[in-house]
């Protein structure tokens, strides 16, 4: 998995390509937490995620957990079909807020 972080009209946006599972969760635990905590505004583009285990669904539950005990604001986007099946299922889709794209997710978190 590759993380890349840009900054769209100033909130964070943090990219991520590939899978998310229990091989690369670590990647994205060392860096959500810590962005999500520290920026009022962060954006999860997973456009590029083409899957999402138990193991990824911990780590973005453990952000929005900060985003919510800090008062920040973290937004997901770009989900791909399976991957939103994903969240649908667990019962995730009722825990974020989730849009089609970066843009989207810009001014919802605004």
């Amino acid at each position: 998995m590759q993380i890349s972080e840009t900054s769209h009209d100033g909130v964070l946006v943090i990219s991520a390509s590939g899978r998310i599972d229990s091989n690369t969760a670590g990647d994205l635990e060392a860096v959500l937490p810590g962005r999500v905590e520290h920026n009022a505004a962060t954006v999860m583009d997973l456009s590029q995620v083409a899957y999402v285990s138990s193991a990824g669904l911990r780590v973005l539950l453990r952000g929005a957990k900060i985003a919510k005990s800090t008062g920040n604001n973290l937004v997901l986007c770009g989900l791909d079909p399976s991957v939103q099946e994903v969240f649908d299922i667990s019962g995730f889709s009722s825990i974020f807020t989730i849009t089609p794209d970066v843009a989207q997710a810009v001014a919802a978190v605004g």
